[in-house]
């Protein structure tokens, strides 16, 4: 990203096309003046152009100030951001002008795989580190981050790998919820939390807030030979939870009643999609429709829907970035009113690529993990208000002046090494979350920064950052149809 803690990106007049001007606005904030190369897409279900002009939106972009590969973000109703990520838990009550640090000496771990969650009714800040292979810290905060509580988890005999995830939904009234098999007294929200072993899936239930996880085990019998490597966990507002696998065939396990047990359904083969996937995901909206996004064979983002709480999805899957951009990764979405939803990606269109030799020799076909080439991985944010309809409309923007990878993204531990050393700088995954008004939070890893992002002549070797960084929507489209247009917050 360019220097500076905040940064304006206008995009209210572009088509899809280069050369957008950025102006300053006289009061010497940092605006780009010079000419930027931001990308709009206007594009139907097959991610082919509609002659529809692009909604007005702002968004606005802060530099957390440390390293923040694989960072979770989260908005309470005062209106803190919690960026988390590595050992730290980062906040900004004023829209990210200015960072500080509240982590608070009880989960002040060294960690290897960090997960944080603000949970959207109680304003409970969730920072979860795992330590070493057996155990992890669940710590919380009910103050905005001033002060912390923590236990810890034992996974068992089975260690522990990674991919801790935690999430929070409302009781049911069967299974573990309340007036369920359990009788006891309850926390506002059920808490979950779900991590791999070398077996598979583990999900566990917590009654008390997330103090103890005493309920749950490995979920539906799912095995595979990643070891049971899985996305984020979702709930939806009655209740049903979500949790994807990372299987060939599009796949959510289901849980009606808060994970006593677990139900498996797949969305039928999509264009190829490659084993083993990397963590898909799912929103839910105000009413309980579920959307079900993944990077496809093809390398585009892709959707499946769900009108009935996950019982059944569509078979056909919807393309939701454009055609223009041929290799994606760490696809995130959330989801406020029927229809209304945020994705965002990291995505390159650099298609003079395509044919040059990967590090396995053989020819990129547009795969993030292979690329050693000096293609350039960008930030997209794509909204739709009507991703229910038979074909809904989404805008796509690149929301990024320089890159924030150049070359390949591994996305194995271990097994993927382009020139210039590791490309493992941004791990696993990024995150989106909409606040209380409906306004749209992604956190995400910079890879290339200071002089990688200055000189036009910058190459794989120089983009091995990892710098926690967020984008918001400062004025557009709320998810919540009855907020309407937002203004900016400055």
């Amino acid at each position: 990203m360019k220097p500076g803690t905040l940064l304006v990106v206008l995009m209210m007049v572009c088509v899809p096309a280069t050369g957008c001007i950025h102006t300053n606005d006289g009061d010497g904030s940092s605006l780009i003046e010079e000419e930027s190369d931001t990308r709009i897409f206007v594009t139907g279900p097959d991610g082919m152009s509609l002659d529809i002009p692009p909604i007005p939106v702002e968004f606005f972009f802060s530099d957390v100030g440390e390293d923040g590969a694989e960072p979770s973000i989260g908005i309470t109703s005062s209106g803190c951001i919690f960026f988390i990520a590595f050992e730290k838990v980062m906040r900004s009550c004023d829209y990210g002008q200015s960072w500080e640090e509240v982590t608070g000496p009880e989960c002040s771990f060294t960690t290897s795989d960090p997960y944080g969650w603000v949970d959207p009714v109680t304003d409970r800040i969730f920072n979860v580190q795992m330590q070493g292979l057996e155990t992890s810290w669940i710590c919380w905060s009910d103050d905005d981050g001033e002060s912390w509580l923590g236990n810890p988890h034992d996974s068992g005999t089975t260690p522990l790998n990674d991919h801790i995830k935690l999430a929070t939904g409302p009781w049911t009234s069967n299974g573990y919820g309340i007036g369920g098999s359990i009788s006891q007294s309850f926390y506002d929200q059920a808490v979950y939390y779900c991590y791999n072993k070398g077996i598979g899936i583990f999900c566990f239930t917590s009654f008390d807030g997330g103090a103890t996880f005493e309920a749950g085990g490995q979920i539906f019998g799912l095995a595979t030979s990643n070891g049971g490597l899985h996305g984020a966990i979702t709930s939806a507002p009655d209740g049903t939870v979500y949790v994807t696998p990372r299987v060939e065939t599009p796949t959510v396990i289901v849980s009606k009643d808060n994970g006593l047990n677990w139900n498996e359904y797949t969305m039928g083969e999509d264009v190829g999609t490659p084993y083993p996937r990397k963590n898909s995901e799912v929103a839910t909206d105000s009413q309980s429709n579920a959307y079900h996004i993944w990077t496809g064979g093809d390398e585009g983002v892709y959707m499946s829907r769900s009108i009935d709480s996950g019982e059944s999805w569509e078979q056909n899957s919807l393309r939701i970035s454009p055609i223009e951009v041929i290799s994606t990764t760490f696809p995130q979405v959330d989801a406020g009113d029927p229809g209304r939803i945020a994705i965002t990606y990291l995505g390159s269109e650099n298609s003079s690529e395509l044919g040059e030799p990967d590090i396995d020799g053989e020819n990129w076909t547009g795969n993030a993990h292979y690329a050693t080439t000096n293609v350039s991985y960008h930030l997209y944010i794509t909204l739709s208000l009507n991703a229910l309809d038979p074909v809904p409309t989404f805008y796509t923007f690149r929301v990024t002046d320089d890159p924030v990878q150049i070359g390949s993204i591994c996305l194995n531990s271990g097994d993927c090494r382009d020139i210039g050393g590791s490309n493992r700088n941004l791990l696993d995954f990024n995150d989106l979350h909409i606040d209380r008004e409906g306004r749209i939070f992604v956190a995400f890893a910079d890879g290339c920064t200071d002089s990688c992002a200055s000189d036009s002549n910058s190459t794989a070797e120089d983009s091995r950052s990892r710098r926690g960084s967020m984008y918001f929507l400062g004025s557009g489209p709320s998810l919540y149809e009855s907020v309407g247009l937002m203004e900016s917050p400055f």
